[in-house]
């Protein structure tokens, strides 16, 4: 699991570096290349180092202790302990919306934060659950890869953004002067594009590892059906109460996807849907009992 996860970090980091090429290709030509390298080596010692923060720190995540909020502390304590595991830092983000997620760059410098809401909405062994799946994703050596991930489809969305008003207010020019190898068609397609790719590669890391860390939180917490039970409750939440304040570059990030109407988008979603999820839990928790689902 080291080697594959190691081979991903690797990957994501050169895919990022060359779209980020690309991009500044299109922008700026050999000059917007090198510009663009440039960034891209600075972004990926920045992304391995500070993206955790930055991202605790985008949802004013507040840290917590054992005196200061008992029960988060102790759940996660404990379920650290029973999956081996050293004990992350505990965050707290005061939000409506019930949801949670874990970062770090390894096991030995990981978080979890979880929503005031998640924390209302939920009793001992559903939050259980919950901790339990982010301490799958920290067990599974993963969470560096979503960090990464989301702040490259950040780094990507943003300088689509940038690039889509210079656009409009330099007049759309066309001109090839600046050694834009596509020229104006290149530049569109380059907007519609780059956000999708950036879309394309969080679900690549997302899908199949929500299935796993689901599978292994539940083994955690020696109860699959307190996770499915959570997880239900957590996509009504988020159909109620949307977080508004979620970043689509982060949507991967968290247990569910923060946003509501993802069964319109299932296709692009950065999640397995609910349903399934569900099913699978309590399948595993009937094969538990002996029980035919």
């Amino acid at each position: 699991m080291t080697t594959v996860n190691t081979l991903k970090t690797v990957f994501l980091i050169t895919l990022m570096t060359v779209l980020l090429v690309f991009i500044g290709n299109l922008i700026g030509g050999r000059t917007g290349m090198i510009i663009a390298l440039v960034f891209a080596v600075g972004m990926n010692f920045f992304s391995y180092w500070f993206s955790d923060k930055i991202v605790l720190k985008m949802y004013k995540a507040e840290e917590v202790n054992e005196a200061s909020n008992p029960r988060l502390y102790r759940i996660v304590r404990n379920l650290a302990t029973r999956a081996g595991l050293p004990m992350p830092k505990v965050y707290i983000i005061m939000n409506g919306t019930p949801n949670a997620f874990a970062t770090g760059r390894n096991k030995n410098h990981a978080a979890v934060a979880v929503t005031n809401t998640l924390m209302n909405m939920l009793d001992d062994d559903e939050l259980a659950g919950v901790i339990g799946h982010e301490l799958a994703h920290i067990y599974g050596k993963d969470i560096l890869i979503g960090t990464i991930v989301a702040m490259m489809a950040g780094t990507i969305m943003t300088i689509v953004d940038i690039f889509q008003w210079s656009m409009i207010l330099g007049g759309g020019n066309s001109d090839n002067e600046d050694g834009n190898p596509l020229g104006f068609i290149g530049s569109i397609a380059m907007i519609i594009l780059a956000p999708l790719a950036a879309t394309l590669i969080q679900m690549a890391v997302s899908r199949s590892r929500e299935y796993i860390a689901d599978q292994r939180g539940a083994e955690f917490c020696g109860n699959p059906k307190a996770l499915a039970s959570a997880l239900h409750k957590i996509a009504y939440g988020i159909e109620m109460h949307p977080m508004a304040e979620a970043k689509p570059a982060t949507a991967h990030m968290f247990i569910a996807n923060p946003f509501a109407g993802q069964k319109m988008m299932s296709l692009f979603s950065t999640h397995p849907p609910i349903d399934d999820r569900i099913n699978k839990l309590v399948t595993m928790a009937n094969s538990r009992s002996g029980r035919a689902y």
